[in-house]
């Protein structure tokens, strides 16, 4: 039995835009999931989705059956149990080294599982923020610098901001931030890298919101973001002194 500290905190918001038929839904998917930051008792978001292309078939007081050797063939619990191990392989690599792969592994296979069955947000083509190039791109070996920044930022960044060595910590945040200018070419075909900054453009604007950054110079890092998020140029990152 998993110990308290040990399960993830995660939220589901299934918003319904359309009914097409009596049992059939269309609409988006909101997928949360939070992790504790050590020490502290703040929750950093790992992940922070929108699946806006989510589309099921539903009966009343049906039983959800989930297998993840075959499709079930009305998408709800297909969709769902792909994003509950996303979120396992997310909450793994931000603890140890890509330990998420296993975990990922599992979210692809549902991936295959749904390819061809008539449902959207499954496809592999044509489509730049569907959930198969989702986990797919994760389990790309292009992704794993990514994925080691993300171990990084979390587990010797932000597990060690409220210990003495606080700056050291800050550091180690804006060095692995600044890496991810190597995916700066095209990266609004990256939806791992579009997940990570919009997941964590708030926390990481806070983290060097500050007058006090331990001599960090911020305006290599306000330039990058403003890159990756300009919309938030004059909200956040000119704000940054």
């Amino acid at each position: 039995k998993l110990q308290n500290f040990e399960k993830i905190k995660a939220n589901f918001a299934i918003v319904i835009k359309e009914r097409p038929s009596q049992n059939s839904f269309k609409g988006s998917l909101i997928v949360q999931a939070v992790r504790p930051v050590y020490g502290t008792i703040y929750e950093t978001p790992l992940i922070n989705i929108n699946d806006t292309r989510f589309s099921f078939e539903y009966t009343e007081n049906e039983n959800l059956i989930f297998n993840d050797r075959q499709f079930s063939g009305k998408n709800l619990t297909d969709v769902i149990s792909f994003y509950i191990y996303t979120i396992l392989g997310y909450d793994a690599d931000s603890f140890q080294l890509l330990s998420g792969k296993t975990h990922f592994e599992k979210a692809q296979k549902i991936s295959q599982n749904a390819q061809n069955q008539n449902y959207d947000g499954w496809e592999i083509m044509g489509e730049t923020k569907s959930r198969s190039l989702l986990v797919n791109n994760l389990l790309n070996e292009r992704s794993i610098p990514l994925r080691n920044i993300y171990y990084s930022y979390h587990r010797i960044g932000l597990d060690n901001l409220s210990s003495q060595n606080q700056f050291a910590a800050k550091q180690t945040i804006a060095e692995e931030l600044l890496k991810l200018k190597a995916y700066e070419t095209n990266f609004q075909l990256n939806y791992p890298l579009s997940i990570f900054i919009d997941t964590k453009k708030d926390e990481i604007f806070n983290i060097f919101n500050s007058n006090n950054n331990g001599g960090i110079n911020v305006n290599e890092l306000r330039i990058m973001m403003s890159t990756f998020s300009p919309r938030d140029t004059e909200s956040k990152w000119n704000k940054w002194k």
